[in-house]
Order: C-alpha cells, then sequence, then structure tokens
C-alpha cells in the first residue's frame, strides 16, 4: 500500500503570487490596481536552499501541492538568480536591495551597517510607512551578519522570533542503524521523539498563524515574514515523509561528472556535507572523490522529503492567512535565498522595489555609484510593470522582452583550487571573485584576483574564465571559454 501524498489544506488564494526560479520566488495579491484605498499586507516567505525541485516547475517526482497551488495564480520566474550562493551574503542583499559589492559581506563574519553603510532593509522601509513588521524563524541569518539581533530594532516593531529547537538542527539528534544518535546528513526522524517534541519549521507555522490572527483586528497593516530552515541540510524531517519516495523510484542525477573545461577554482568541494557524520564514513576522496550510488539516491530521497514537509507548512499558512480573511488583501512573496542547481530573467535584489511599488510606496531611487554613503536606494529593477492583473490574464509568465535581460551574481574563493574552506571562505582569505553574467543565451563567468582588505577585484588579473552556450548544453556541462577565445561573445559580454 503506498503512503498517502503530503496533505493539501484547504486554502484558495485569490490574485497574484511571484516565484523565482533556479530556486523560487512568488508574489501574490488581489489588489494589483492602483485604485485599491487600503493599504496592502505582506507575507514574505523564505525558504532555504530551495531548487526548482517542485511540481510547479516540472518536476514529476516531488510532491508539493501546496506550492504548486499557489504558483497556479502566480507569476512563476523560470529564470530567476541570487546575487550569492551562500545564506548569509545572499539574504542581506535582497533584504537591503544591495549587492555584495556594495554590502561588503562574502561570509557570515560582518554587520553592514557598521561594515559598509547604514543601508535600509524592506521590512525597515514598511515599517517607516506605518507597517507592523514581523520577523519568524530565519528569514536574516543569525549572528554577526545581523548584529546577533535580526536586525532589530530598526527592521522589526517588536524583537524577531525563533523557534526553540532550532538549537538542535545540527546536533547529534539523527538515530542510525546502530541505534546510536549521530550527527547527520540524512536523518528522517520521529518527531514524538525529538527534543521538545517538535522541529523548527513546525514551531515558527504556528508562531506565523498566532501573529495573523492578532493582525486580523489590527488598524494597521502588516509585514510578516516567515524564514523556514527546510530544505537546508541535515535533512531532518518527519520521517513519514521519507515514505514518499522509494529508493527505487529515485533517479541519479543527470549530469554526474564534473563538467569538461571547468576550471578548479569553479568547483565547490561541498566541504559542508563532508563534516556530516553519515558522509564522513563513507570515506570520499577530496575534492573530486564519487559519492557512492545507493548514498546518492538516499540524498535526493531525503532532499525531495524535505521538500514536501516544508510544503506542508506553507500550506497550514496560507490556509489560515484565508481563513482570517487577510488573502485579498495580501501580497505574498515566496523565495528563497539560493539553491542547490545552477535556468525572463531577474534577480533578488529586485524584492526591495518591487514590493515597494505594488504595496503602494514610493519606489526607492536608483542608488547612485558608489551608493555607501546612501542609506535608502536600491540596486535592482522595479518588476512592478511586468507584474500588472492584465498582463496576468493574458499570461501569467509574461516577462517583458527576455532579450533585455540580464542577472549577474557572484562568488569567493580563497585560491584557484578546491580546498577546505572553498564554500565559505572567510573574507580576510578571499583571493579571487568570480563574477557571473546570465542572459537568455549565455552563462558568462570569470574569475580574478581579489584584495579583501580593499574590497577591490583587479579585472586585468584573470585566473580562469567559463562561458556555456544554454540552448546546445542547457546544463551547462561543456565550458567552451578557452575554444572560442572570446571569439564567439557579443561585445558586451566581453570584459
Amino acid at each position: 500500500m503506498s503512503p498517502p501524498p503530503p496533505p493539501q489544506c484547504g486554502w484558495r488564494l485569490l490574485g497574484f503570487s511571484l516565484f523565482l526560479g533556479s530556486f523560487c520566488f512568488a508574489l501574490e495579491s488581489a489588489e494589483l490596481d492602483n485604485n485599491a484605498t487600503d493599504a496592502l499586507n505582506i507575507l514574505l516567505i523564505i525558504v532555504d536552499d530551495l531548487r526548482p525541485s517542485l511540481g510547479c516547475y516540472g518536476d514529476k517526482l516531488v510532491r508539493s501541492p501546496n506550492i504548486d497551488q499557489l504558483a497556479s495564480h502566480s507569476i512563476l520566474f523560470q529564470n530567476a538568480f541570487a546575487q550569492q550562493a551562500v545564506c548569509a551574503p545572499s539574504r542581506v542583499s535582497f533584504l537591503t536591495g544591495r549587492r555584495p559589492d556594495t554590502t561588503r559581506l562574502y561570509d557570515f563574519n560582518s554587520y553592514w551597517r557598521v561594515h559598509s553603510g547604514n543601508f535600509s532593509t524592506i521590512p525597515q522601509y514598511f515599517k517607516e510607512n506605518g507597517y507592523m513588521t514581523m520577523s519568524v524563524g530565519k528569514v536574516f541569518h543569525p549572528g554577526i551578519s545581523s548584529n546577533h539581533s535580526d536586525d532589530s530594532p530598526y527592521s522589526w516593531s517588536f524583537p524577531p522570533y525563533h523557534p526553540s529547537t532550532e538549537k538542535y538542527e545540527n546536533t547529534k539528534t539523527c538515530r542510525g542503524q546502530d541505534g546510536k544518535l549521530h550527527a547527520n546528513l540524512l536523518c528522517p526522524v520521529d518527531v514524538a521523539d525529538v527534543p521538545e517534541g517538535t522541529l523548527p519549521d513546525k514551531q515558527s507555522t504556528e508562531e506565523a498563524i498566532r501573529l495573523l490572527e492578532k493582525m486580523k483586528t489590527s488598524a494597521s497593516p502588516f509585514f510578516l515574514a516567515i524564514g523556514y530552515h527546510k530544505p537546508h541540510i541535515p535533512f531532518r524531517y518527519p520521517k513519514e515523509f521519507q515514505k514518499l519516495y522509494p529508493l527505487e523510484n529515485i533517479t541519479l542525477a543527470p549530469d554526474p561528472q564534473v563538467p569538461d573545461g571547468l576550471p578548479p577554482v569553479a568547483y565547490n568541494p561541498w566541504m559542508d556535507i563532508r563534516e556530516r557524520e553519515d558522509v564522513q564514513s563513507l570515506n570520499i576522496s577530496v575534492p573530486y572523490g564519487p559519492i557512492p550510488v545507493d548514498f546518492q539516491r538516499k540524498i535526493r530521497q531525503s532532499y525531495f522529503a524535505s521538500v514536501s514537509y516544508l510544503d506542508t507548512q506553507v500550506g497550514h499558512l496560507l490556509s489560515a492567512l484565508d481563513d482570517l480573511h487577510l488573502a485579498n488583501n495580501t501580497i505574498i512573496a515566496f523565495t528563497s535565498d539560493h539553491g542547490r542547481h545552477i535556468v525572463d530573467l531577474v534577480e533578488l535584489v529586485s524584492l526591495f522595489p518591487t514590493l515597494a511599488g505594488l504595496a503602494g510606496l514610493q519606489v526607492p531611487p536608483r542608488c547612485p555609484i558608489p551608493s555607501f554613503h546612501v542609506e535608502l536606494c536600491r540596486e535592482g529593477q522595479n518588476l512592478q510593470k511586468h507584474l500588472q492583473l492584465h498582463d496576468l490574464e493574458e499570461d501569467p509568465h509574461f516577462l517583458g522582452n527576455p532579450q533585455e535581460s540580464i542577472a549577474y551574481s557572484q562568488y569567493p574563493r580563497p585560491s584557484d583550487s578546491p580546498q577546505w574552506n572553498s564554500d565559505k571562505p572567510s573574507l580576510k582569505d578571499i583571493k579571487i571573485m568570480g563574477y557571473s553574467i546570465r542572459t537568455i543565451d549565455y552563462r558568462y563567468t570569470v574569475w580574478v584576483g581579489f584584495n579583501p582588505a580593499e574590497f577591490l577585484a583587479n579585472f586585468s588579473d584573470i585566473h580562469a574564465g567559463e562561458l556555456y552556450f544554454v540552448d546546445s548544453d542547457p546544463l551547462q556541462d561543456h565550458n567552451v571559454y578557452n575554444d572560442s577565445q572570446h571569439g564567439g561573445l557579443p561585445h558586451s559580454l566581453k570584459p
């Protein structure tokens, strides 16, 4: 007997949402015309490390009915890009509307208001415009990068909420075949047996619903941000979701090999995964050693199960929004901070001006260069013109002219070859910065020398390059940078 699908809650939102993919981004509101007299609420849902493993992105295996339902009446972006694929830099970037080279945060170890500039954030801007702003779970990355306070009191009307069980996420709570508890990568659990008998994302959903109930009778509009931990590693989720994905149904990645011509500086040795006890026991050689096929399937099984677990939490949250009759005047933005997969082109720095515009607030002006002394401005484009109701009715995936779109991202490295801190180097150790331009036709990357003391990239010091033609190489497995010698590049893409 096959297990039941994840429960789909009985919510029915009207209107409009926005999804960003390469990971995911959604935006929903029933009041997109300019005739609305009441201020629109904002519900910002941030999930961690979600790639497009969702039914709404065409995945036939993953069960995500609640997110799919949201996407069914949303603007669904197929090509959306984080400005750096690391949690803290990405979150600070899109929540301030500034790129990492402006926030000067490439790791987890500085607070932008002290280190770079006193930049306004999305919730701060809404707070200053009369909104009650509330944070639940992992919104800003906790720690130094948000001043150990989730940027409170600047961004939030009252102190942010963190689930009491967050502290167990990376502890020995995974029961192995030996009956002992381990700090594993793969961690399906019996919720009744885990500390406090619950999990962080379940607690966050409950707290967010409680806040929505309070806001039902509030005279102020609200900005509620909820940050979910899953499907970030470790894959710690209720074990019943594992039954949705029998191992015999799990396919392997379509391109398991290192891409042809990939420069060593571009390779991520995934040291954070190697630190987990169950992965350590595999004795995989560093940096290129392959993961055993049976363990690959188990990783993918647990990722998909984590996504389905996340989906049920999103369903409960949106069902409550609907039951409280708040859906018709609430904009829903759904995004991941970054994904674990490198496919309309938009950027997460566009979230700030787009939400401001849709809520009827004045859109912050474009930033001058440099903008370190400017507290309120934005480096992303306002997507509002693409999100009007008449465009949605005519084409729910409307994005304007894709030939005009370019997305920029970057990633730091400590050396030309993979090493222990390649995936998360501290600022002082960054020697190379990769800058990537993605158009509808190309992905073009240069890895250049970087001075961490001066925050300066030297584009005359090119260490390596990558060039992929998306139409002929959709999985980006064949780097033709050296073959082309730039001859096939449009002038606009040349360094």
